[in-house]
């Protein structure tokens, strides 16, 4: 299966359109949130993805709620958000958790959750799956410019527990397109580029 992966759209028209592109040879799309700017701008992005024809997995970061991408992504038809359930695709189960995990610095306007939330939400995380989060686990590929590891200690215990084949995350900017092994589990922080991943 060869999954496009994306992630910290944050408006970005022309990367939302080299996504469109690249779709064409992949078998699923997955996105790990951060499509607006602190809840504005969501449309700019998720109008031109809707273009997007394979199945996508999505799940809000911590600039948008859960509805907000719901919403917004009514147009993309082939497109399913996901926070705290999951669902399947080519008989891959997924299970997606977005937000700002743990609780971030940024005030009100972040969409976010804490510890104990999180691991409520992750704990129907399938075995040998895909698990889309929008924050990383904690020392992975959640590295802030200052060194500082930031992602989270609930969903690194899933993926420890859980062992899916491929997390996919975003939210740490300074670890665009890094990857590391925990476990069986490539972790993957995304980033808007866009990252081409195999997985048998």
């Amino acid at each position: 299966m060869k999954y496009l992966c994306f992630s910290d759209l944050h408006c970005d028209k022309s990367a939302a359109e080299k996504l469109v592109a690249m779709s064409d040879d992949v078998d699923v799309v997955i996105g790990a949130g951060d499509f607006a700017n602190q809840h504005r701008g969501i449309s700019d992005t998720l109008n031109i993805l809707a273009a997007i024809r394979k199945p996508s997995v999505l799940v809000p970061g911590n600039g948008e709620t859960a509805q907000e991408l719901q919403q917004a992504a009514k147009p993309w038809e082939t497109a399913t958000v996901l926070h705290g359930d999951g669902c399947e695709v080519a008989g891959v189960p997924f299970w997606g958790v977005g937000g700002g995990i743990p609780v971030t610095p940024f005030g009100d306007w972040s969409y976010d959750f804490d510890e104990d939330q999180a691991a409520e939400m992750l704990k129907g995380c399938p075995e040998a799956g895909v698990l889309v989060v929008h924050s990383p686990p904690i020392d992975s590929v959640d590295h802030d410019t200052a060194g500082r590891v930031r992602g989270s200690q609930a969903i690194r215990d899933i993926v420890e527990a859980r062992k899916p084949k491929l997390v996919v995350c975003g939210h740490i900017h300074s670890d665009w397109g890094k990857q590391v092994q925990i476990g069986p589990a490539l972790v993957l922080n995304a980033g808007p580029a866009g990252v081409v991943i195999e997985i048998p």
